[in-house]
């Protein structure tokens, strides 16, 4: 693996490079070849508005999504912010610095904002980029929403107004008060398969009445009951987890039902 000072090469995804460079997530996964694929054409769709998408020049986990806050896929209100939506730095990559040079990237690309906000977690869960991190960079926690979300900023501004959360977000609830309602989008390509394939098998094996919704637009974005538009599961209503559900994860959910926790 070549050593940070030299300078290995940072990648930005544009609509010319896209279909031959690997985006990072499920590149060994068969089963999730269509959620990749779909991650891929949403990617091309955002990026003709502003979204970036950079890595660095490696078939491995070492990238950072952001966008300006106009057209970020978090149910936030922070005019004139950049969002990071997505930040991974996995494997033998970790630690070493990677992640610290692609935040610069961003912080670069956001001179021009009031600053950058980022979706974390009180505690370090799946999914999720690490607050830990962050905090270490200058980062500060602005606003929290149920059960363990937490919005994090950057400012360039010291008097700029704080990022917040939607109520939506905050609340956590939703109408639907039988079985499971899942939510999903294509902006992980993980979610098409485990949703529309592992779930619903499982959910009809269990007897248990589920509702899909797919994100497809900012307009559900804003609306959304969960401050984390990739994937979140309610059951009865209410919020369980925004993890995406393996058939053992769903079994412990079902152990949990059986238990009266939910």
């Amino acid at each position: 693996m070549k050593d940070l000072k030299e300078s290995m090469e940072i990648i930005t995804l544009n609509e010319e490079n896209i279909d031959n460079e690997h985006i990072c997530c499920a590149i060994s996964n068969k089963k999730c070849v269509e959620g990749y694929l779909k991650k891929k054409e949403w990617l091309k769709q955002q990026i003709k508005d502003g979204y970036v998408f950079k890595k660095f020049n490696v078939n491995h986990k070492v990238f950072i999504e952001y966008c300006p806050s106009e057209i970020g896929w978090i149910p936030i209100t922070a005019p004139n912010y950049m969002v990071i939506n997505c930040f991974w730095v996995a494997g033998q990559y970790a630690g070493r610095g990677y992640g610290k040079r692609l935040l610069e990237e961003c912080i670069k690309d956001s001179e021009d904002k009031e600053g950058i906000v980022v979706l974390t977690s009180n505690k370090k869960k799946p999914y999720i980029s690490d607050k830990k991190f962050f905090l270490k960079q200058g980062f500060e926690v602005c606003d929290t929403a149920s059960p363990y979300f937490e919005l994090l900023v950057y400012k360039n501004n010291p008097n700029a107004v704080n990022p917040i959360f939607n109520q939506c977000a905050k609340e956590n609830i939703i109408s639907n008060k039988s079985g499971l309602t899942v939510y999903y989008s294509n902006l992980c390509p993980f979610t098409e398969y485990y949703t529309n394939t592992v779930i619903k098998e499982l959910a009809k094996r269990e007897g248990i009445p589920l509702e899909i919704i797919k994100i497809d637009n900012r307009e559900q974005v804003e609306s959304l009951p969960s401050a984390f538009s990739i994937y979140s599961v309610f059951y009865n209503g209410k919020f369980i987890t925004h993890e995406i559900l393996s058939e053992t994860k769903f079994n412990k959910i079902i152990e949990n039902i059986k238990k009266g926790i939910y």
